[in-house]
């Protein structure tokens, strides 16, 4: 894992919040198609003392010049470099969707280069052996917003994108990406996470079952705990409160997620 120079590392992680010294660190993991400032309410919710950092893929937002990356695992090496080099102690991660994957994939490189991760938080995604065999990245921009809107709190946020195809220009093909990253990815069998890890659901969210939240828990040595919400796919706009009070008493303590 080649260490990264500032300016990579700080196009890779943007800072949401500033944290004390000493003081843990929060790494955020974007859902597909989405982008570090997606985490500015949660950063909020964390409240004053660790900092907030959240991934900032690129092709998008001030990375919208830039080649995307192709690939889950790619994704993972260029975070976990810059992860390593940026954030020093034990960071908290907290992915969702796509970014529950990345997240965990990035784990697995900083435990493997001798980096203690406090614990993982991963939300909306059922556990990394599930192999998707969706075609939606070959599929026509229509096909990728009514996806989109199947899983929107509201349809009509993303309805815009069929009238305004400048609006769709620009936000389509990262989403396209992105579910291409996730449709390729497939697991490969390594060592166990030392981490705690907590997987978080919204109850009525097509994308991910009950059951498959569970077998997180195959993926970790240490604690393991389920966190499941009212609401569809993106519950978590609804609930940045009650899930920053789930992540800040571990934030605090370095520690388990039952503390």
């Amino acid at each position: 894992m080649s260490i990264p120079s500032g300016g990579e590392q700080e196009r890779w992680l943007r800072e949401l919040q500033a944290g004390h010294a000493g003081q843990p660190a929060l790494v955020c993991f974007p859902p597909g198609g989405g982008s570090a400032t997606s985490y500015r309410g949660l950063a909020a919710s964390i409240g004053a003392g660790p900092a907030v950092y959240a991934v900032q893929y690129p092709g998008r937002q001030n990375r919208i010049a830039e080649e995307f990356v192709t690939s889950i695992t790619a994704l993972a090496d260029h975070i976990a470099a810059a992860t390593e080099a940026r954030i020093p102690g034990s960071p908290v991660l907290f992915g969702h969707s796509m970014g529950a994957t990345v997240a965990f994939e990035t784990a697995r490189r900083l435990e493997a280069r001798g980096r203690t991760v406090a614990a993982l938080f991963v939300s909306g995604r059922p556990d990394p052996t599930f192999a998707d065999r969706g075609t939606l990245h070959r599929g026509t921009d229509a096909d990728l917003i009514d996806e989109l809107e199947r899983l929107a709190n509201d349809p009509a946020t993303v309805t815009i994108l069929r009238d305004e195809p400048a609006l769709a220009e620009m936000v389509l093909p990262a989403v396209r990406n992105d579910y291409r990253a996730v449709e390729t990815y497939r697991y490969q069998e390594g060592e166990r996470l030392r981490c705690d890890i907590v997987a978080l659901l919204g109850r009525s969210d097509p994308t991910t079952t009950s059951e498959q939240l569970a077998r997180w828990r195959d993926h970790t040595r240490g604690d393991f705990a389920v966190r499941l919400f009212p609401g569809g796919h993106f519950y978590l706009d609804e609930h940045e409160r009650q899930i920053a009070d789930l992540i800040a008493p571990v934030l605090a303590s370095g520690g388990s997620p039952r503390t």
